[in-house]
């Protein structure tokens, strides 16, 4: 056991920060219920940090001592690692677009996969399932775009297009138009007509 401990131990130190860890990823040094058992006990030693059931996080060291990774370098891990589409939810998209100065108060991605949660040191982060359009151009700029006006909403795209139109690039836009198929009606009309996406709410 205490080989197979330190064997994890050894392998998660390599690993880029915020990778999530599962016994899933160490089955080749031995089978699930030992492997569990060493992440529970590198857990209980502080040498991971629980991040959800059956999910870990190595902390990570700094001048100011041990804390949990941040937030975005555990949701690019994760991404990575599942698949699935994670990105920031509409609000916090708008705020960094200088669209709202409120600052949403909770960390909340958007995802492809299931709705849940993750605590990382005293911070939660909540995933929510999101439609698959919201989530177009999840990895690329022009998908920030998406996601501020998914926030906006039918009453409001149109004004908030406009706005959005003055604070980033062309090809952004351009690249944004590009997916116009696939957003729903409402959405398609802020993009050609943005003064009349509430009249094409659905």
């Amino acid at each position: 056991m205490q080989e197979l401990t330190q064997a994890i131990a050894t392998d998660i130190s390599c690993r880029p920060e915020g990778t999530p860890i599962t016994a899933a990823a160490f089955l080749h040094l031995g089978n699930r219920p030992a492997v569990s058992r060493a992440l529970r006990a590198l857990a209980k030693g502080g040498v991971i940090l629980r991040a959800a059931h059956g999910v870990y996080v190595a902390p990570v060291a700094s001048r100011f001592g041990r804390h949990a990774p941040h937030a975005h370098l555990f949701i690019h891990q994760l991404a990575a690692q599942s698949g699935e589409a994670i990105a920031p939810f509409g609000a916090a998209c708008a705020n960094a677009l200088g669209l709202t100065t409120q600052v949403p108060v909770k960390i909340v991605y958007w995802t492809s996969g299931r709705t849940r949660s993750y605590k990382l040191g005293k911070l939660m982060v909540y995933l929510q399932h999101a439609p698959d359009w919201q989530l177009v151009l999840w990895d690329e700029p022009a998908g920030e775009l998406v996601r501020a006006l998914a926030w906006a909403g039918p009453v409001d795209a149109g004004k908030v297009f406009r706005q959005i139109v003055e604070k980033v690039s062309e090809a952004a836009i351009l690249e944004l138009r590009r997916h116009t198929s696939v957003f729903p009606l409402w959405f398609q009309t802020a993009l050609q007509h943005p003064g009349s996406a509430a009249r094409g709410k659905q």
